[in-house]
């Protein structure tokens, strides 16, 4: 029963259910309404290189969503990077026609990107919603597969092992990738010559190597050509072929071998000598070369090392030297084996099989016969040492030789000194006895830091020819406490604005225990000494001088005592400098002192400024009432001087106005040494003509002028002082004359230039114009210059001198004045024994 009841409940639900799920169906056909697809898709396909003829319709594009008014295409093209492209395509606005203008290179452009849209021709607002393609251009099998960045021309070395070759090929083809268009492969076409076999190995995409199977022969073949071909599977197939040579370099392919089996040479005993022997070799590879150039070696006989080779560069041989002598007496014959090989190793080419082993190196062998030779002297010791005091008297025998000769009489060798360069010592020729003959001072120049001073004393033989053997005498001095500790620095800075303490350091040149350390202290008990410094560590390598106080910048000297470790004491001074340190121990440059202008100074500076411009304004004032002096011209001192080169117009023949000098009174004065007594006068001028010609000379020209004189002026000095008078005379000259304290002090003539002496220039130079022209020569008289107005003056011409005749006696009486001047000229011409 409940089964029952649960069967039917299930059968109700399901019931319910599926009238629901139909009556949803129903509702949905209801409302869905059918709508026609809109944008009528077409396929565009483009193909690289096509010719045309263009423009080329491509497709066809249609809308059905159409406004009433008709509708408007239009076309977007971009690449694949959204970069706008134009002139490649168009579409019509009206039928929708899509066409190509122009061929299409898929290398350039693999892809572009069109959109179109439809627009209402009355409103231009777009219809309906764009539309967008990716149009891809077909590959074509345009672009053969090329050679990039190929090595034309390799240099391959002779040595180099069979495998691979150092080229290295680089192939690319631009056709789309992986299609058969761009798919390729490379392969060596020819080689010439032809062995060894070359070939190549694909690296990996592109790439590729060549190798070799075998061995280069320098001999034979310096040069190879090999062509390699690169081929696309393209339909048709496209190919593309590139030549490379291979230079080959020479290496080492031919051992040297020496030209002779045997040698012999000779060499003096005891004898050093370079360049004996050469020896020569062959060798097939290129000379100059690393596999060309020999290389010597000892294989036997120079356990000695007496011998050595070198290679001369140039021919290749080895050259054999003796850098050490070879004792006749030991050895008199010496077997000398030597091998040969080349700078680089000797290549020999093994193929996969088993090939020829390396030759060994050639050898040769060399017999050098010794010499006997007269030996030097030797001595029992090459080397002595000899124990010697400083400072020790001279005549202290050091060393007695002991030398012995094979091939000479030992009595008959004879001593000598090589090298004593302080002059301490002497030798006996005859036993060789090494003497002192001065001090040895172990301080000297000559002596090592050890205290070892060097000696070399010789002995010579009287054979043929004489040689002579060597001894190095060592004379270790001993030291003495002969020196005393001296300061390093005689001068150091203190820098007081720093410290007050400076290290001062000491040395001794006695070695220990006659040196340091050292006991500083002062060297003297000054109480002004004592209080200004200190040693503080007064015991050591260096001891610190301390300033008790502060002390003013200067220099101050301090005595120092200072004592070795034997109290040896040495005394000596320390400069100080006490100064104000910049940056290390350095003492600043004295800065100049420098002032500045404060407000104050400067408000005085211009009220100072202002009162003098105020007086200044007063002083014009007061001087502008003040009549204009005269001007005043410096002329020549023709009023204390007469002018006998006056060669001018004569002077005026109208009179002088008299000044009438009348005695007012006398006073006495005093001038230095001399007494007398002064009349005061004053001066009154007469009557002037108003108007006055003058003709005068100034600087060689004639000048000519007017002017008036129409004023008199007196000047009378109000004590016996001072005194001036001032004429000024019709001539254009005024004088002034100053007495002071009795005697004159100043006089001067001066002269008034009048100012038609420019218009008398410009009259005189007039006169020198011809302005008379004629076409004939015409010899006219001519006026040379201008000398302006004639004087008025009687001329000297109408004198008449006829009277006197013309043998000129009259001048045998010229009157007493004269006979007196001519006799004391007649004296002096005399006395001068001069004869007229």
């Amino acid at each position: 029963m409940k089964n029952i009841f649960l069967l039917l409940l299930v059968a109700l639900t399901a019931l319910a259910e599926s009238q629901q799920g139909y009556n949803i169906r129903r509702d949905k056909r209801e409302f869905l309404v059918r709508s026609k697809r809109r944008w009528v898709l077409s396929t565009i396909e483009i193909v690289e290189e096509d010719e045309g003829p263009f423009p080329k319709n491509i497709t066809e594009m249609y809308n059905d969503k159409t406004d009433q008014e008709g509708q408007i295409y239009r076309i977007a093209v971009t690449n694949a990077a959204g970069n706008p492209i134009d002139g490649f395509f168009s579409i019509d606005g009206n039928t929708g026609v899509v066409s190509v203008h122009k061929r299409i290179d898929r290398e350039e452009i693999d892809l572009f990107k069109i959109t179109f849209d439809i627009l209402s021709k009355t409103t231009l607002r777009e219809i309906d919603k764009r539309l967008a393609f990716d149009v891809q251009v077909k590959d074509i099998n345009d672009n053969a597969p090329a050679f990039i960045d190929l090595p034309l021309k390799v240099d391959v070395k002779e040595n180099t092992e069979e495998g691979y070759l150092p080229v290295q090929l680089k192939v690319m083809d631009r056709d789309q990738p992986n299609t058969p268009n761009s798919m390729f492969t490379i392969r060596v076409v020819k080689q010439t010559p032809a062995e060894p076999k070359i070939d190549l190995e694909r690296m990996n995409d592109g790439m590729a190597q060549l190798t070799f199977t075998g061995c280069f022969d320098y001999d034979k073949v310096q040069k190879y050509e090999v062509t390699v071909e690169a081929k696309d599977q393209g339909n048709p197939s496209r190919s593309s072929t590139a030549v490379i040579t291979l230079n080959v370099v020479d290496s080492n392919s031919h051992p040297p071998t020496f030209k002779e089996k045997k040698y012999q040479g000779e060499v003096l005993e005891s004898t050093i000598k370079d360049d004996i022997l050469r020896i020569a070799v062959d060798d097939k590879d290129t000379p100059k070369t690393p596999g060309w150039r020999a290389k010597y070696y000892f294989i036997d006989g120079n356990k000695e090392e007496n011998y050595k080779i070198e290679t001369d560069p140039t021919t290749n041989e080895g050259i054999l030297s003796v850098i050490k002598g070879k004792d006749y007496e030991t050895t008199t014959k010496t077997i000398l084996r030597i091998g040969v090989e080349n700078e680089e190793p000797l290549f020999v080419c093994k193929s996969k099989s088993t090939g020829p082993a390396a030759p060994p190196p050639d050898t040769v062998n060399i017999t050098m016969k010794v010499i006997d030779d007269n030996d030097p002297p030797y001595y029992e010791k090459d080397h002595v040492d000899v124990q010697q005091k400083e400072e020790e008297e001279p005549g202290k025998v050091l060393f007695t030789p002991i030398v012995k000769d094979v091939d000479s009489d030992e009595s008959k060798i004879r001593h000598m000194i090589i090298k004593d360069p302080a002059g301490w010592v002497t030798i006996d020729e005859k036993t060789g006895k090494l003497t002192t003959i001065k001090k040895m001072d172990r301080e000297s120049p000559f002596v090592d830091d050890k205290g070892i001073y060097k000696i070399i004393v010789g002995a010579k033989d009287n054979g043929e020819p004489p040689c002579t053997g060597t001894c190095t005498v060592l004379v270790h001095l001993r030291d003495i406490n002969d020196n005393v500790p001296k300061l390093v620095n005689k001068g150091v800075i203190m820098c007081g604005n720093k410290g007050n303490m400076v290290m001062v350091s000491a040395n001794d040149t006695d070695a220990d225990p006659f040196s340091g350390p050292f006991a500083f202290s002062l060297g003297s008990d000054d109480k002004t000494l004592t209080q200004r410094w200190k040693l503080d560590p007064a015991f050591g390598k260096e001891g610190g001088l301390v300033s008790l106080k502060t002390l003013a910048y200067g220099n101050y000297s301090v005595p120092l005592v200072i004592q070795d470790q034997q109290n040896s004491i040495g005394r000596d001074t320390l400069n100080v400098i006490v100064c104000d340190c910049g940056e290390g121990d350095v003492c600043r440059s004295k800065v100049p002192s420098s002032s500045s202008l404060g407000p104050a100074g400067i408000g005085l500076l211009l009220l100072g400024l202002l009162l003098f411009l105020l007086l200044l304004l007063l002083f014009m004032c007061q001087c502008g009432d003040r009549e204009e002096p005269m001007t005043m011209v410096e002329d020549e001192g023709n009023q204390t001087l007469i002018k006998y080169n006056q060669e001018a117009g004569g002077s005026e023949c109208k009179a002088v106005p008299t000044l009438l000098l009348t005695p007012r009174n006398s006073v006495a004065v005093t001038d230095g040494l001399k007494n007398g007594t002064m009349q005061n006068y004053t001066m009154t001028s007469m009557d002037m003509q108003p108007h006055r010609d003058t003709i005068r000379s100034q600087g060689g020209q004639t000048m000519y002028s007017t002017w008036t004189t129409n004023m008199s002026k007196t000047y009378q000095g109000g004590s016996s002082r001072y005194n001036r008078s001032l004429s000024l005379k019709s001539n254009h000259q005024i004088t002034d004359h100053i007495t002071r304290g009795g005697s004159s002090r100043y006089h001067r003539s001066l002269s008034l230039m009048s100012n038609h002496q420019i218009t008398d220039h410009i009259t005189r130079r007039l006169h020198t114009i011809d302005g008379k022209h004629v076409d004939h020569p015409v010899y006219l008289p001519y006026e040379y210059a201008y000398e302006g107005q004639g004087s008025q003056c009687q001329s000297l011409d109408s004198l008449s001198l006829s009277n006197l005749g013309d043998d000129l006696m009259f001048l045998n009486n010229l009157g007493p004045k004269f006979k007196t001047l001519g006799g004391i000229c007649h004296q002096t011409l005399q006395g001068k024994n001069i004869q007229l």
